[in-house]
């Protein structure tokens, strides 16, 4: 059983940038990062894998947000710069302590989640 902490979101005004954490109580092999806007459905956003070493966006955030991977520390971290008010969701962090890496993931692809944490841009 693994637990995942998100932090590091919060308001931001249209250009800014925030830097998301996921604190991972053991081991993890494939996380990422998903969000869900208000009244619709949950999207991937990034992911990475078990060494950091394969990387990948949603179209939407390619250029402006970096995943990466402290595995001293158990953490994932997701740098977002350029913020736009259509990145304004709630932010997940997921993760899986085995089997390969998959981006796009199919339904059920990860295990484990947090509770997610709230990013706001104002325009």
């Amino acid at each position: 059983q693994v637990q995942l902490v998100e932090s590091g979101g919060g308001l931001v005004q249209a250009g800014g940038s925030l830097r998301l954490s996921c604190a991972a109580s053991g081991r993890t092999t494939t996380m990422g990062w998903f969000r869900q806007a208000s009244g619709k459905g949950r999207e991937i956003v990034a992911a990475l894998n078990w060494s950091g070493s394969k990387t990948d966006y949603v179209e939407s955030v390619k250029g402006r947000f970096i995943i990466s991977r402290d595995d001293a520390k158990n953490t994932m971290y997701l740098e977002m710069n350029s913020l736009k008010p259509e990145d304004t969701a709630v932010y997940y962090c997921a993760a899986r302590v085995a089997g390969g890496y998959m981006f796009p993931p199919y339904q059920g692809y990860y295990t484990y989640w947090g509770q997610g944490t709230q990013v706001t841009v104002s325009s």
